[in-house]
């Protein structure tokens, strides 16, 4: 009988700490999941390859693959369980010569994308807190 109360202890106790370390998935839930993170990405690329103030930073970029990697890493770091798979941000962009006004540029973009995707103000500002640390691997100059 000790037995069988120690198991249903240490039972109860493993599963209190797996649900305590969940991840948070509120993020990711806000946004829609993953199709809406993948149309987001998708009208993303789409407005930057279009803005004449940036696309030229995507010149010599495999665009298929920088897609595929903004997805992993938007659905990482909103708790929705991927895994950013790419290379680091100062790796990615050494060699770019990025400004802030290509920094703001870009989340002005995404900001557009996830206003299509009918994202509410306060989720996308979630997002971008999590992306604003960002800043200081990928700006150069």
């Amino acid at each position: 009988m000790k037995h069988i109360i120690t198991a249903l202890i240490l039972t109860g106790t493993l599963g209190l700490a797996r649900a305590q370390t969940a991840p948070d998935d509120s993020l990711f839930r806000a946004l829609g999941g993953l199709p809406v993170i993948e149309r987001v990405v998708q009208d993303f690329m789409d407005t930057m390859l279009a803005d004449a103030r940036i696309r030229h930073t995507f010149d010599n970029s495999n665009l298929k693959r920088v897609q595929q990697k903004l997805v992993e890493q938007f659905c990482q770091l909103s708790g929705g369980g991927c895994v950013y798979t790419g290379d680091p941000m100062r790796e990615v962009h050494q060699g770019l010569k990025l400004t802030n006004a290509d920094f703001n540029a870009l989340v002005e973009d995404l900001q557009l994308a996830m206003d299509k995707n009918g994202i509410a103000s306060r989720t996308q500002n979630r997002l971008l807190a999590l992306l604003a640390p960002m800043q200081r691997e990928t700006v150069t100059r």
